[in-house]
């Protein structure tokens, strides 16, 4: 447990002191956000804000993982090694696609079919991992009922589909000072509750190694809660720095490795919900503009620049999303501690 405190503590202290000396850096190299034309006007004073910022996070998470490991690695099943894989190789796609942005001053980055090819390797590799690891398999854990639901074979494509939703959901949320920050911070406390409490059973029936699995879980949710904290310092409203892809990504990447590992990837349609949100109102919005014929069901999608759009202040919107949050992951790990 002292270990998780300190993996929570440091990555918040960590990212609270490469802060200011990464901001003017990334300044001084003039790696700047592009706000576009189509957004909402009061983002235009943006313009020009350090992006990248989520190394600051990628950094803190993955130094104090591997440090603070709560017990022996267990080689290739190993879970702290297997989120970390998840959260960087996301991470990957989303840097290479904010450095083509602000070193190579290329506006649109990745083409949608490179960033989606990336993504799509990246999905069923960890999908397929999962679906071999010995203590997940293919059951996943059905919310407030004692019971599992077995894909068989078809969990591959199935959570190589939900990976590549949540990854880009992640994405699509990082739109507001401070709001993917903050809904991370508090719906990665739930993800380490869950974990614990799977330890705990797990030490109850005497299973060694998958108590270091849970607890290795926990340390790297807390880690990741952490440095979204820290980041906050910077990035909430008037944000100094943003996620960026980088970010938002590596982000997207821990929150489904974390669902996947514990076998409750349906525990994202709750614990995740504004994430789950923000891409399908992305979707309804396409779907209905064509069928419309340029009809819009929403001011702009993601939905929280509809929000936005009708008159809230992105920190109302930013704490309207964090309180909706944090209920519905006091459900999940409630749900979770009750079965």
């Amino acid at each position: 447990m002292i270990r998780m405190i300190a993996a929570l503590v440091g990555a918040w202290l960590l990212v609270l002191f490469m802060g200011p000396k990464v901001i003017p850096f990334l300044r001084k190299l003039h790696f700047g956000q592009t706000i576009y034309d189509l957004g909402p006007q009061s983002h235009q004073k943006k313009q020009g804000t350090p992006v990248m910022g989520g190394l600051m996070i990628v950094c803190a998470v993955t130094l104090l993982s591997l440090l603070l490991h709560p017990g022996a690695y267990l080689g290739k099943w190993d879970m702290i090694l297997a989120l970390l894989a998840v959260s960087l190789l996301s991470m990957l796609v989303g840097f290479a696609d904010d450095y083509i942005k602000a070193v190579k001053k290329r506006h649109e980055g990745l083409t949608p079919w490179q960033k989606i090819a990336g993504q799509i390797v990246i999905a069923v590799a960890f999908s397929a991992y999962c679906y071999l690891h010995p203590m997940v398999g293919s059951k996943i854990d059905i919310p407030f009922f004692h019971v599992q639901w077995d894909l068989g074979i078809f969990y591959i494509p199935l959570m190589s589909l939900v990976v590549l939703f949540m990854v880009n959901s992640a994405n699509l949320q990082d739109g507001l000072d401070g709001l993917l920050s903050t809904v991370t911070s508090v719906s990665m406390t739930g993800w380490a509750a869950m974990a614990l409490i799977m330890m705990q059973a797990a030490n109850e029936l005497h299973q060694a190694e998958a108590v270091t699995s849970y607890a290795s879980a926990a340390l790297f949710a807390l880690a990741v809660c952490g440095a979204a904290m820290g980041f906050l310092r910077f990035n909430r409203y008037p944000a100094k720095i943003f996620l960026g892809d980088t970010g938002s990504m590596f982000i997207g990447g821990a929150v489904v490795g974390m669902a996947m590992l514990t076998r409750k990837p349906l525990y994202m349609l709750l614990m995740n919900a504004t994430l789950v949100a923000s891409s399908l109102s992305v979707i309804i919005q396409r779907i209905y503009f064509k069928v419309t014929h340029g009809k819009r069901i929403f001011k702009m999608s993601p939905i929280h620049h509809h929000f936005e759009l009708s008159g809230y202040t992105e920190t109302q919107i930013v704490s309207m999303y964090a309180c909706f949050t944090g209920i519905l992951t006091i459900a999940s790990v409630l749900s979770t501690w009750l079965n």
